[in-house]
């Protein structure tokens, strides 16, 4: 088997070690023997194809890359919806979660347009930056229920759409409905940094199951001796829970 993760913009959208999500894909991917081959798409370079992406990652980044993306990125908007409706898997993080959505309001009312790839808003908050561990309970079918991270944010997300899970320790995507991220088909959105799959394997784990089964007849992935990596979990919800 064999999957291809599509880095998008990396040297833009990077931030509290969000490449190390790239690094537990591929790392977990390949103890079980599935070829793993990542492309960076990226600025001014020659881009791969995106319709040849299994996992599509965009990280967090500062309000001027995150425009630059947005120049960079619109002519790609259409293809990359119609990804997202395919049900490729993406994983968005912070700046890129704000980022696919339709507009966001810094804290003067101005309004940035967002690329419009998915209908949710972000605005700038009236209050202090959201800084802190997160641990939410996931609406996924995965176990365990929980999944951990850091949140670092002054934008506030509000959506229709399922979130991700509802907050237990933190904020998430407001200081309202204690709801944290999106999911829509096999689309994630996220405030949690971390990185964020590294302490949360068994995420990884339904993302690489996901993608896997657009191409394959698979209805599990081979266990994994997962006992440090939870740890690590344990640890957090253990100082934090």
């Amino acid at each position: 088997m064999q999957l291809n993760i599509v880095h998008l913009y990396p040297e833009l959208l990077n931030l509290y070690g969000d490449t190390g999500n790239i690094k537990c894909l591929k790392k977990r991917a390949e103890k079980r023997g599935i070829t793993v081959h990542v492309e960076n798409f990226s600025e001014n370079k020659d881009k791969p194809s995106l319709t040849d992406g299994d996992i599509f990652f965009m990280g967090g980044g500062s309000d001027r890359n995150q425009q630059l993306v947005y120049q960079d990125f619109l002519k790609y908007k259409q293809t990359f919806k119609d990804l997202i409706e395919e049900n490729k898997v993406v994983l968005a993080v912070c700046g890129g979660y704000q980022l696919l959505g339709s507009e966001y309001i810094d804290k003067h009312g101005n309004t940035i347009q967002g690329l419009n790839i998915l209908d949710y808003i972000s605005k700038s908050g009236k209050g202090k930056r959201i800084i802190g561990n997160i641990i939410i309970k996931s609406t996924l079918n995965i176990e365990p229920k929980t999944i951990v991270g850091f949140e670092n944010h002054g934008g506030r997300t509000h959506s229709q759409y399922d979130a991700l899970g509802d907050v237990l320790v933190g904020k998430g995507n407001n200081d309202h409905d204690m709801k944290e991220g999106i999911v829509y088909k096999n689309y994630i959105g996220t405030y949690l940094h971390g990185p964020i799959l590294p302490k949360n394997p068994h995420l990884a784990d339904y993302l690489i199951l996901k993608a896997l089964q657009n191409k394959y007849e698979i209805d599990s992935l081979e266990p994994l001796d997962d006992s440090i990596e939870m740890k690590a979990h344990q640890k957090v919800m253990k100082l934090y829970g």
